[in-house]
């Protein structure tokens, strides 16, 4: 197996993902505060009364007075404690090459440590400690920051917003289990024989509902609709009335649907609701859910708004209008 050095384009979305520094945890001043501090100095109050009153100590007083006569603002700002100068840090070609490894075969420190020993002659002689501390730096150093097929830093997150309203609207279901009446195993505890009783009665279980959702890019206009499936032609259908939904509230035109790669947005008959409101269809990547993001943050707050059958306190809530939804009094 042979690997390339040299991907600098990989190197830089990986060093995006860095974390920038934050202030000590006990530190009393941002930079804001230590100006104010200096400021009321060069007005003529005296430093340890000033120290005093920023509740700092005159040491740390004068060290950042220092600094703000010699450079200024610039001087207030924190800085990093490592040395200018590393030489025995890891060359920057071998740490390209170990971020390539992560990102492209998502390997732990020893593999990438033991592999590299293999390159070439033999000459790369890297611990694996050595290793992980170049992927903490990197912000790589967990699997769950990486996404997994593109090996791309989910830590910085990408958002995107179209100029106007019905240049996209995302679409998207969500399956929900039917609440019984009477409450199930959430509300009696699990093993009871109220939940036992409640999880079938005349040998039905309570089944499941699907919300239909699309939520517009620009706006955030949302418009569901709860349905007993999810097939093609209940896809369509919902389609078809979202974007009647849209042209009275005054977007006429939907220029593009997204959408995830589910059965029934693939099918024919949706595709066919599609063309005849004339929007393009776009997919979401394989197994990349937040690309979708804006509709699956509706669901979410879906489900806790409405679907959720206990409100904090121990009441359920009656939603007005909503006959048939999990949660409601029917």
């Amino acid at each position: 197996m042979t690997h390339h050095v040299g991907t600098t384009e990989v190197l830089h979305v990986v060093r995006r993902a860095r974390k920038a520094m934050s202030a000590h945890p006990n530190a009393p001043l941002t930079p804001e505060g230590r100006q104010r501090l200096c400021e009321r100095i060069d007005a003529g109050r005296p430093l340890a009364h000033v120290a005093d009153e920023g509740g700092v100590s005159r040491t740390a007083l004068t060290k950042w007075y220092k600094r703000w006569l010699a450079h200024g603002e610039a001087g207030l700002l924190d800085r990093t404690s490592r040395p200018e100068r590393q030489p025995t840090r890891t060359p920057d070609d071998i740490e390209e090459m170990v971020i390539q490894l992560r990102v492209a075969e998502k390997w732990g420190p020893d593999r990438i440590a033991g592999h590299l020993a293999t390159v070439g002659d033999g000459s790369i002689t890297i611990a694996p400690a050595t290793v992980h501390r170049i992927l903490m730096r990197h912000g790589i150093s967990r699997l769950r920051d990486l996404d997994m097929p593109t090996g791309e830093s989910k830590r910085e997150p990408r958002r995107y917003e179209h100029p106007a309203p019905g240049e996209m609207l995302h679409v998207d279901v969500k399956k929900v289990g039917r609440i019984p009446d009477g409450g199930g195993w959430a509300i009696h505890g699990r093993g009871t024989d109220e939940a036992r009783a409640s999880r079938r009665v005349a040998n039905h279980r309570p089944g499941y509902v699907y919300i239909h959702a699309a939520v517009d890019d620009h706006s955030r206009m949302a418009y569901a609709e709860v349905h007993p499936d999810e097939r093609a032609s209940t896809a369509a259908g919902f389609w078809l009335r979202s974007v009647l939904f849209y042209r009275e509230h005054g977007v006429t035109t939907i220029k593009c649907c997204l959408t995830d790669n589910g059965p029934a947005y693939r099918s024919k008959v949706f595709n066919d609701s599609l063309t005849h409101t004339g929007t393009a269809h776009k997919f979401t990547r394989p197994h990349t859910p937040r690309t979708n993001g804006k509709v699956e943050r509706f669901k979410c707050a879906t489900m806790r708004a409405v679907v959720s059958p206990v409100q904090p306190g121990g009441t359920r809530r009656e939603v007005p209008g909503s006959d048939g939804l999990p949660g409601s009094e029917r």
